[in-house]
């Protein structure tokens, strides 16, 4: 039995974790932290910490993870270069699950992505499109720059060069290589992300769509049963899937 505690417990994915847990047997949930909560209180009632806070608060769980020896999954998007490098250091010492999405269909639409960017090549205009509830604080969501970055990552360029955040005005032609990224935001959509490959003659459209954050819950939980079987190291849900 793998004993797991949840940060970030109250949320929206917090509660979704929560009431996911009891359906995995292999797991038990010892401790729920929220904000004002003392995780260092009960870090040694687990085996893994599952992280859903905020962006500025994993630096802080990673270290205190690794300093008790304890595996870590990361669901907390939005980091800066600066976060990441803090979180990413711990990984030398403990096992970490950092991914953008933990959704088994998010992370198969990772690898149709980089599939089809190989087999259509450059002659495709790309296009990540990305739809979320009103309340998500990040653009573009964490899984819109996993496809953009991806794409780049085919076709061997720097992301940061040539995205291209919205259009508004002249803005003139389109150039082959941008990469566009677009957020959505309204209502109450767990989440939508589009990529689009368009040419002259025919566009291919890969699509995914969440109903439910109970797949995103149910991804992270089995990324936890997994993350406490290996080597300290960094991973993503690719390796907990075994697409790599």
């Amino acid at each position: 039995m793998t004993k797991i505690i949840i940060t970030g417990s109250k949320g929206r994915m917090g509660r979704a974790l929560v009431a996911c847990a009891p359906q995995h047997r292999e797991l038990e949930v010892t401790g729920q932290i929220d904000q004002g909560d003392d995780l260092a209180a009960i870090i040694t009632r687990c085996d893994a910490v599952i992280d859903f806070s905020s962006h500025s608060a994993t630096a802080g769980i990673a270290e205190l993870c690794a300093n008790h020896g304890k595996a870590l999954v990361i669901g907390t998007t939005g980091h800066d270069d600066s976060e990441k490098s803090r979180i990413t250091h711990h990984a030398a010492r403990i096992p970490m699950v950092l991914a953008s999405n933990y959704s088994t269909g998010v992370n198969t639409l990772f690898w149709l992505t980089r599939k089809a960017a190989e087999i259509l090549g450059d002659g495709y205009d790309l296009e990540v499109v990305e739809m979320h509830h009103r309340l998500k604080k990040d653009a573009p969501s964490g899984t819109a720059k996993s496809l953009a970055e991806i794409l780049a990552e085919v076709r061997k360029q720097q992301l940061s060069r040539v995205a291209r955040h919205g259009r508004e005005g002249i803005v003139g032609e389109r150039t082959a290589e941008e990469i566009g990224v677009h957020s959505i935001r309204g209502g109450d959509v767990v989440g939508d992300h589009t990529v689009i490959f368009a040419t002259n003659g025919e566009r291919v459209e890969l699509t995914h769509k969440a109903s439910s954050r109970d797949t995103f819950a149910n991804g992270a939980l089995r990324a936890a049963a997994w993350v406490v079987k290996q080597k300290p190291g960094l991973y993503d849900m690719q390796d907990v899937l075994g697409l790599k």
